[in-house]
């Protein structure tokens, strides 16, 4: 006796096995991005500003010129290492760049805080008319008046860069820290500074 033989499966039939394995294949992939993006999700390194100093410093004829050096820490928050190759430190004075200098590439290990610092000459520029007591908030947070005529600088510092994602994909990072540093005219003992 011959066994019926069964009808080739219809159209509608291949269609909703695709239609569900497409979807469920959609599901796998979003929640491997939700598990990528949180759990390796690049982030901006930090960075800190642990000191400013003016190691030397004169004025004459309303003219300043000195020597800036600035401190910090970076801190690479993420699983791979940071890679900086765009990175640079800029002095402002009343909206006027007044001081330059890049900063060296280099690599910050994953997870480690690295100590830096930058130390250059400032030429010399026209001073404006320095302010004399006002509030302020200095860096060790106390709050008061200055004393006397004082100059105030900005420097602003960015690194940019690179972090490496699962050794095949890179994904760009940048860090910008900008402070406010008061400085007094009769020495150029740096006062305060607020980031």
């Amino acid at each position: 006796m011959n066994k019926p033989e069964r009808p080739p499966p219809s159209g509608r039939t291949n269609l909703a096995s695709c239609i569900v394995a497409t979807i469920f294949l959609i599901f796998v992939v979003i929640v491997i991005l939700i598990v990528f993006f949180s759990v390796f999700k690049p982030k901006d390194p930090k960075i800190t500003v642990n000191a400013v100093q003016l190691p030397t410093f004169s004025i004459s004829n309303s003219t300043v010129n000195f020597t800036f050096s600035q401190y910090i820490s970076v801190r690479n928050p993420n699983r791979a290492a940071f890679t900086h190759y765009d990175s640079s430190l800029q002095l402002m004075y009343s909206g006027n760049q007044v001081g330059f200098m890049f900063v060296p590439a280099g690599k910050i290990d994953s997870g480690r805080t690295q100590y830096m610092a930058a130390t250059f000459s400032v030429e010399s520029f026209p001073l404006a008319a320095p302010s004399t007591a006002r509030p302020t908030t200095f860096s060790d947070g106390v709050s008061g008046f200055r004393v006397g005529p004082t100059l105030e600088i900005e420097s602003r510092m960015k690194m940019a860069g690179k972090v490496r994602i699962m050794h095949f994909f890179t994904h760009h990072v940048e860090a910008k820290a900008w402070c406010s540093v008061a400085i007094a005219v009769s020495d150029g003992s740096v006062l305060g500074f607020h980031c």
